[in-house]
């Protein structure tokens, strides 16, 4: 049997063109490699799995004019400061910096969530950081920058790489899903691109489950939403379809179904929240851009939209954010999400009732 590499390994990216997500990281390291302007200390901060080690491996590469052949394994220098963040372990580390590099022209050393280092640890490292010799790059990642001391800060060039946008993701996996000859459906990469929160090393492992779980018939929608146990937008579009036609038993019952199928009310009311979000977003063309859902569901909620006033939807987000705030100090979750829901199937009928009475005293004021 082959030795399975997962993804994330596979298709780490090489270069800076492979990189995703990071072009305002990628674009500035490499002009201040090519013009020679690159600092020897940075620290690279961000969410997990945006590309912090991967850019850092990319410079060592690239200052060194190492191919992707060439191993340059005794130019890098990786160290992990959640299990190594005591003072001998940054002694250690200084001690390496005094010997040049045996082949290429730099050292490179990346210390990963720097932040952990300790106080003494910090001190110790603060007059090489300020001042290593010239064949000496450091760079530190860390995922929680407001936890690294002021001193450090002041001593490194700072990059902030941002999360990696869910269109990004999913064309990303797309790509990937193409050259391992696996059939793929848009939405069900959307929904793993979704799920990922912005790291695409996540999105990759999850692509990966999936992969597995179908046993190689593809990754489509419906495998992908029993798998990740997300909880379909049918739901929401069905529930709302109830809520215009002031069915409350029914929504009541489409309620029960969900959560039979093993699904938090937590997490329902915070997608009831969410779904009117978009549907509010969707009733004028220049915000239907903020909504990050596939072109399809998109379609669905500028026709759920159409049948719905502004009016509706604002007092529903304030009925399900309500309810939202209250479910976990609540003594009956249950019983709070299901007079939510009753009250959102009469909120249309009430809407419309205040709307007419308004218009009755308006006639009244001109006659």
């Amino acid at each position: 049997m082959e030795n399975y590499i997962v993804s994330a390994r596979k298709y780490r990216p090489k270069g800076f063109e492979e990189v995703v997500g990071q072009a305002h990281i990628t674009t500035t390291l490499t002009n201040a490699i090519k013009n020679q302007q690159l600092a020897q200390a940075m620290l690279f901060c961000g969410p997990r799995g945006v590309g912090k080690t991967t850019c850092a491996r990319i410079v060592a590469r690239m200052i060194n004019e190492f191919n992707d052949t060439e191993t340059n394994s005794l130019n890098i220098f990786e160290l992990d400061a959640a299990s190594n963040n005591s003072v001998d372990d940054i002694r250690n580390l200084i001690d390496q910096v005094r010997y040049p590099p045996q082949q290429g022209k730099y050292k490179v050393y990346i210390i990963d969530e720097v932040h952990m280092l300790s106080q003494a640890a910090f001190n110790a490292f603060l007059k090489t950081l300020e001042e290593p010799p010239s064949y000496a790059i450091f760079i530190l990642a860390t995922t929680e920058k407001h936890k690294v001391i002021p001193t450090i800060l002041s001593r490194c060039q700072i990059y902030d790489f941002n999360r990696i946008q869910v269109s990004d993701i999913a064309s990303h996996l797309k790509e990937i899903a193409t050259a391992e000859s696996i059939k793929t459906d848009e939405d069900a990469l959307h929904l793993i691109a979704q799920k990922a929160d912005g790291a695409l090393r996540d999105a990759l492992s999850l692509f990966d489950l999936i992969v597995t779980f179908s046993g190689g018939n593809g990754v489509d929608y419906a495998t992908t939403i029993e798998n990740l146990h997300i909880l379909d937008y049918d739901y929401y579009f069905r529930l709302t379809d109830h809520f215009i036609a002031n069915e409350h038993s029914a929504a009541l019952l489409l309620f029960d179904e969900i959560i039979q199928k093993g699904f938090d009310g937590h997490h329902f009311i915070s997608g009831l929240n969410e779904h009117f979000r978009n549907l509010l977003v969707s009733k004028e063309q220049v915000t239907v851009k903020l909504m990050d859902v596939p072109e399809n569901t998109k379609a669905k909620y500028l026709s759920q939209a159409a049948q719905l006033s502004s009016s509706f939807l604002i007092n529903s987000l304030s009925l399900t954010n309500q309810a939202d705030n209250q479910y976990k100090t609540s003594k009956s979750p249950r019983l709070l999400v299901e007079l939510c829901l009753i009250k959102l199937a009469h909120l249309n009928q009430a809407v419309q009732l205040v709307t007419d009475n308004d218009g009755v005293e308006l006639k009244k004021k001109v006659q």
